[in-house]
């Protein structure tokens, strides 16, 4: 538990430290225009200066150093350290040659190279990547929408063992990103509303989704998005608004949550006894002293009441998706395909609750 908060804490330091960015405006092509210009300006601003200094010039080939001379001179002073045939012979074309002309050199070097990293190299690996990654996603957990929801459930899968690279996250925000990126996730900033980015990170093979966009509305095109693409992939949602709890399970939902009514159901139940709600945190967490936990009935039970289960306390029996209490009469017989939910120790056995 210390431990736990500690990397919490740390988490929120490192969170604290991210500069503000945010993303170009400019379409590629327009980027791509920029950078040529300011190219061709560093250049006209040494050819400029070259014309006018002219004198400090020396043609080894006729004498006479022309407009069309002084270009040539500078665009190979720039891209390469020249031939010898026309050279500075003054003191300060030498120094203008050194002082500026080698750092506009390096200058259009780097550009050209970041040009050609950012619009051919860069894209070239991540395609190659993103396959990589693509392939190895099997059975694995989507969460779209990292805000705070998402990332206390990330961390709630990541206490009960859950491989981080196995985690999906999806987010158009940059620090929640890097947020999960911090945690080993695997992420990618796209927008979970779109077909082709729920496809890029293979919704069809995915184990489960968690859905926390923030508003319900995104929460709900979401739903509906991923239930296009993956009729049978459980969906679990966030919702803020109890009239939009509906329109998730027709949307597709398989478990509908509202933090807000779950809320007020702890507070109701702490004026019933102080350990109510602190009891059921405790289930929620993997970390408390005890938890719950949902499993296929075994053939060795089939038959036996679900009181009388050997790893844990039985609280509900699921038959063709049918819930059923511990006294009811279904669970005195369990069958093959039921499910049961039942209260297992937890990883705290230390904690007195």
């Amino acid at each position: 538990m210390a431990g736990a908060k500690e990397s919490t804490v740390r988490s929120r330091q490192r969170s604290r430290t991210a500069t503000l960015h945010r993303k170009s405006s400019l379409p590629v092509w327009a980027d791509a225009i920029l950078r040529v210009m300011f190219v061709l300006s560093l250049i006209g601003l040494a050819v400029a200066v070259h014309w006018f200094d002219r004198t400090g010039l020396q043609d080894n080939y006729d004498g006479d150093v022309s407009f069309l001379d002084v270009i040539y001179f500078t665009m190979i002073s720039i891209t390469t350290t020249g031939y010898g045939d026309i050279a500075p012979v003054t003191e300060r074309a030498r120094m203008f040659d050194a002082l500026i002309v080698t750092p506009i050199r390096i200058f259009v070097v780097l550009i050209f190279v970041g040009t050609a990293y950012n619009f051919v190299l860069k894209r070239t690996w991540d395609k190659w990547r993103m396959k990589i990654l693509q392939s190895n996603l099997e059975n694995h957990i989507i969460v779209a929408g990292f805000g705070v929801s998402g990332q206390e459930a990330t961390k709630e899968l990541l206490e009960r063992g859950q491989d981080p690279k196995s985690i999906v996250v999806v987010d158009k925000n940059a620090d929640a990103i890097a947020a999960a990126e911090s945690m080993g996730c695997t992420v990618i900033a796209a927008d979970a509303t779109r077909d082709e980015t729920l496809t890029d990170v293979r919704i069809q093979t995915a184990s489960s989704v968690i859905v926390s966009a923030g508003s319900d509305d995104t929460s709900i095109l979401i739903v509906l998005t991923v239930r296009h693409l993956a009729p049978t992939v459980p969906i679990s949602v966030v919702v803020r608004a109890s009239d939009n709890e509906l329109l998730a399970r027709q949307a597709g939902a398989s478990n509908v949550i509202n933090p807000v009514n779950f809320a007020g159901l702890l507070l109701a139940g702490s004026c019933h006894g102080e350990h109510i709600a602190d009891y059921i945190s405790d289930l929620a967490s993997v970390t408390g002293r005890v938890a719950l936990a949902e499993r296929a009935v075994t053939p060795e039970e089939y038959g036996t009441p679900m009181t009388g289960l050997t790893t844990g306390v039985g609280v509900r029996l699921y038959r063709n998706g049918q819930p059923f209490g511990f006294w009811q009469a279904e669970a005195q017989a369990m069958q093959a395909g039921d499910l049961v939910v039942e209260i297992v120790p937890g990883n705290d056995t230390s904690a007195v609750k």
